[in-house]
């Protein structure tokens, strides 16, 4: 039996095994890094056809260039990195972390098939001394309730835990497209089941990141992540309702915030948009709501805001609703552009874009849609319909009724674009400073 501080010098020396489950937009960046920093990794992913993309070199993460995963896959390269769809793969592992996906279910409660699986395929495959990090957004006390019992119950060995298995919980603070700060400079939130858990979490961790920050236990590290995101979710409904106030007083929330914000202290700029978008903000406080509405507590501040983010699609519509009126047109049967379908500027990530809501608003009031994104060639829609991008360069944009801004890619050449169509929706400030040859509406 290897002892703790065997396993603990295996990471400070980077001779151990680390195995990273899911390899998502927050698994695959991981994996590499591990890699990269001299570990040998064990990269998994259920998709076959992921796998077998990333054997042969092609990234699907857009933060992960296709010559990177191609020098790690060359065994002939220092480096050594191993994709597999196969749990089996795992026995060698001395750490494996989890970056699954934790979505909703359709009843909006939190959906943790995917960390069960992952729980269950990691506990039939490792032996002892092994430590487990999970990386998921969850619920408080969702690792220490729900993921530990799968880990000791899972697999005939003896574990104990805190013993011969570790176990901690460490927050993902990925945010896809960010140039400032990456895996290695963003600091690390680590709580771990015991302090032996903590500690070799951040011997783990330490190896890659040049900040771990320690918490007392995993709950806390769970807390830590939902208040990031709720934090932003609810200061951005505050900042959508005081942009639907301004609309109503006819002032220019723009200029109200560029002002707040020479406040040296005591002010931080939010900005309103047509929705929140990614997977992390607008599910993330749902996580926690759900939680203590399990313990008889309703989280009345997060299902306001919740309420105000979803009203956003809505605000936007009307807002072209009176910009058509003003042209004596109306959304049935008008041809509607929506520029950009990613949830934020110049990525190709469209989950919980609030593109999709208003484009099925739109529909549903009869309007003809198109759209056109670089980064997102085709999207797939509710009915088993496929839109394709359109190239705002040689397409004609005469017949163009209206055009909505969504998400602003650095690419677009609005100036271009407002001499060709009469109407633009502007829902992120992009138009500001521009001498637009057309009538432009912003939020």
């Amino acid at each position: 039996m290897k002892s703790i501080g065997f396993l603990k010098q295996k990471f400070l020396d980077k001779n151990a095994c680390v195995s990273v489950v899911g390899l998502g937009y927050v698994g695959l960046p991981l994996a590499v890094a591990f890699s990269e920093a001299g570990f040998n990794v064990i990269g998994l992913d259920v998709s076959e056809e992921k796998i077998e993309s990333l054997n042969i070199g092609l990234s699907h993460v857009e933060d992960v260039p296709d010559e990177k995963i191609m020098n790690l896959v060359d065994k002939n390269k220092p480096g050594d990195i191993i994709f597999t769809h196969d749990y089996t793969d795992l026995s060698e592992s001395d750490a494996v972390i989890i970056c699954v996906p934790t979505p909703l279910s359709k009843s909006g409660d939190p959906d943790m098939t995917y960390v069960v699986s992952a729980g269950n395929g990691i506990a039939r495959n490792i032996s002892t001394e092994t430590l487990i990090v999970l990386e998921s957004t969850t619920y408080p006390g969702a690792t220490k309730d729900m993921l530990i019992p799968i880990l000791l119950d899972g697999n005939n060995k003896d574990f104990s835990l805190g013993n011969n298995l570790f176990v901690a919980f460490s927050p993902e603070r990925i945010d896809p497209g960010r140039k400032d700060y990456d895996i290695k400079t963003t600091p690390k939130v680590i709580g771990g089941a015991t302090s032996n858990c903590s500690d070799l979490a951040v011997s783990l961790y330490g190896a890659v990141i040049e900040t771990p920050i320690v918490v007392s236990d995993m709950t806390t590290a769970e807390m830590v992540k939902l208040l990031e995101n709720t934090f932003r979710a609810t200061n951005i409904a505050l900042v959508n309702e005081v942009a639907i106030m301004c609309d109503r007083l006819g002032v220019d929330v723009w200029e109200v915030i560029e002002a707040a914000r020479t406040k040296p202290f005591g002010f931080m700029s939010f900005y309103p948009g047509p929705g929140l978008g990614g997977h992390c903000i607008p599910i993330d406080p749902k996580y926690l709501s759900w939680k203590m509405k399990q313990i008889g507590y309703e989280a009345r501040f997060i299902n306001l805001a919740d309420e105000v983010n979803s009203s956003m699609p809505s605000f936007v519509k009307d807002k072209l609703k009176k910009g058509f009126e003003n042209k004596g047109k109306q959304i049935k049967g008008s041809k509607i552009l929506i520029l950009g379908v990613a949830y934020k500027a110049d990525i190709s990530d469209t989950r919980e874009s609030p593109a999709l809501d208003l484009i099925e608003l739109l529909r549903d009031d009869g309007a003809n849609i198109s759209y056109s994104d670089p980064y997102v060639p085709d999207l797939a829609l509710e009915g088993e319909c496929t839109l394709h991008s359109i190239d705002l360069v040689t397409s004609d944009l005469n017949a163009i009724d209206a055009v909505i801004i969504v998400s602003n890619h650095k690419v677009f050449d609005l100036l271009s674009l407002s001499k060709k169509v009469d109407l633009i929706i502007d829902t992120r400030n992009a138009t500001a400073g521009l001498s637009m040859h057309c009538e432009v509406v912003k939020l």
